[in-house]
C-alpha cells in the first residue's frame, strides 16, 4: 500500500519575517513503569525525523515527573546490556525544568533553572508524545496540550483514556459489536474492602472458563505486571504484581488461538489498516511478555500467513476498533484468531515505535517506510486543530 509524499508548509513566524520550519517537541520518558520503553521509542523517532523539514526539541520527563531539557542523542537512547535507558541519564545532571505554556495565544516554551532568569526556547508547533502508560498515554498529557492549544500526534483525550483502561476499552468494543473474550474486573475498593469475596469471584470465573487465567493491571502496557496463573495457589502473588502497577486489575480467560496484530494509520481519506502480523508462540517465555518484546526482541511474521478472507476481516475489525474508540493518527489492534473467528484483545494508541517494533514493520510491508510514517503522523497533527472534535 504505497502512499504519496506529503507536502511541507513552512510556518510563518509571529510578527512577520521569513517562514520557518515547523518545530517538533518530542516528549518522552514519564512517571509510568514504561519509562524506559518510551525513551527507546523516542530515540528511534528522533533519529528518523527529517531535520531539513523540521526543527526538533527533545523534552524528557523524569521518573519523578520533572520536564527536563535533554540531549538530542538518539544513539544514547537504546537498550544496553539488557538495561533500559532513562531521561535522568540524558538530562546530564541539569536541575532545570521545561515549562509548556497554558495560554493558547502563545506556544513559547520556557526553560527555568533555580536561581537563574528563565530562558525562552522558542515556539513549538506540534508535540510528538512518545509516552507509554499512565501520565502520558492515558489522556493526561493530551488534556494539557488541548489546554495549551498545541497540536499533537495521536489520539485525543477520550480515545487515549479509553485506550489505556482495558475495562472501558472492552465495554466500548462490546457496545459496537466487536467480539471480546471473557473477563472479570476487580476495582480497588472491591479488593480493599473484601478480598475474600474478590477471590471467590475469580475462582467462580475460573470454574466457568478454566485455568490458566491472566491477571493484569487495568491501565498498564508493554505486558508489565501481567501474570499467567495456572491455579489458585498462585493467584495472590499475581494480584499483588498487577496491583503494583494499578490498583484496578483484570482477570482474563486464556484464549486459544493465534496472536494477530494489525496497524491502523490515518490518511487524508480516513483510517486504513496495514497488512497484519502474527506473533508466533515464544519458546523461552510463558507468553509474549515484556522481556520477549523488548529485551530478547522476539519478532513477528509479517505479513501474517492468513487467507485473503481472514486478512480482510482482521483489517475491517482493526479499523472498526479505531473508529469505535474515536482514535486519531495511529493505533495497533491486537487479536486472537480462535476456532470461532477473531477476538479483539486490546488496542494501543501509542504502540512501540522502534524500527523493529511490530507497528512500523507492518506498515513497512504495506508500503509506508519508517521515515514516511513519522512524517505522515506529524503532518496529520499539524493539519488538525486542538479542541473538541
Amino acid at each position: 500500500m504505497s502512499s504519496q509524499n506529503l507536502s511541507q508548509s513552512p510556518v510563518p513566524p509571529a510578527g512577520g519575517g521569513e517562514p520557518r520550519k515547523p518545530r517538533v517537541a518530542v516528549v518522552f520518558g514519564g512517571r509510568s513503569s514504561e519509562h524506559g520503553v518510551s525513551v527507546v521509542t523516542a530515540g528511534a523517532v528522533l533519529n528518523a525525523i527529517d531535520r531539513e523539514k523540521y526543527d526538533v526539541l527533545p523534552i524528557g520527563i523524569t521518573t519523578d515527573g520533572r520536564w527536563a531539557l535533554t540531549a538530542d542523542a538518539p544513539e544514547r537512547m537504546g537498550i544496553t546490556d539488557r538495561s533500559m535507558p532513562s531521561v535522568e541519564q540524558l538530562a546530564e545532571g541539569a536541575e532545570g525544568s521545561v515549562v509548556l505554556p497554558l495560554d493558547p495565544s502563545s506556544r513559547e516554551v520556557v526553560y527555568s533553572e533555580p536561581g537563574s532568569v528563565p530562558k525562552a526556547l522558542g515556539e513549538v508547533d506540534v508535540v510528538f508524545p512518545m509516552l507509554h502508560g499512565p501520565y502520558g498515554e492515558d489522556g493526561t498529557l493530551q488534556g494539557l496540550l488541548e489546554l495549551s492549544g498545541t497540536p499533537y500526534v495521536g489520539a485525543g483525550v477520550l480515545a487515549s483514556a479509553v485506550g489505556q483502561d482495558k475495562e472501558y476499552m472492552k465495554r466500548v468494543f462490546t457496545s459496537f459489536g466487536l467480539p471480546v473474550g471473557p473477563y472479570l474486573v476487580i476495582r480497588p475498593r472491591e479488593w480493599e474492602s473484601d478480598p475474600a469475596d474478590a477471590r471467590r469471584r475469580i475462582v467462580d470465573f475460573a470454574a466457568d472458563h478454566g485455568w490458566p487465567l491472566f491477571v493484569k493491571p487495568a491501565r498498564g502496557g508493554s505486558s508489565m505486571g501481567i501474570s499467567k496463573v495456572d491455579g489458585f495457589e498462585d493467584l495472590d502473588e499475581a494480584i499483588e504484581e498487577a496491583r503494583r502497577h494499578d490498583p484496578k486489575f483484570l482477570v482474563e480467560s486464556l484464549l486459544r488461538g493465534r496472536e494477530i496484530e494489525c496497524g491502523v494509520l490515518e490518511f487524508e481519506d480516513g483510517p486504513r489498516a496495514s497488512l497484519p502480523a502474527e506473533i508466533p508462540p515464544v519458546t523461552d517465555h510463558a507468553y509474549y511478555d515484556f522481556e520477549a518484546k523488548y529485551i530478547d526482541s522476539a519478532s513477528g511474521i509479517v505479513p501474517a500467513p492468513l487467507t485473503p478472507e481472514e486478512t480482510a476481516e482482521v483489517q475491517r475489525l482493526a479499523v472498526a476498533a479505531f473508529e469505535a474508540t474515536s482514535c486519531e493518527g495511529i493505533v495497533r489492534a491486537d487479536f486472537f484468531l480462535t476456532d470461532e473467528g477473531f477476538v479483539i484483545n486490546e488496542i494501543n494508541t501509542m504502540p512501540g515505535f522502534t524500527p523493529i517494533s511490530m507497528y512500523p514493520q507492518m506498515w513497512e510491508k504495506s508500503g509506508v517506510g519508517y521515515g514516511e510514517l513519522v512524517d505522515r503522523l506529524l503532518q496529520a497533527a499539524l493539519s488538525r486543530s486542538t479542541g473538541l472534535r
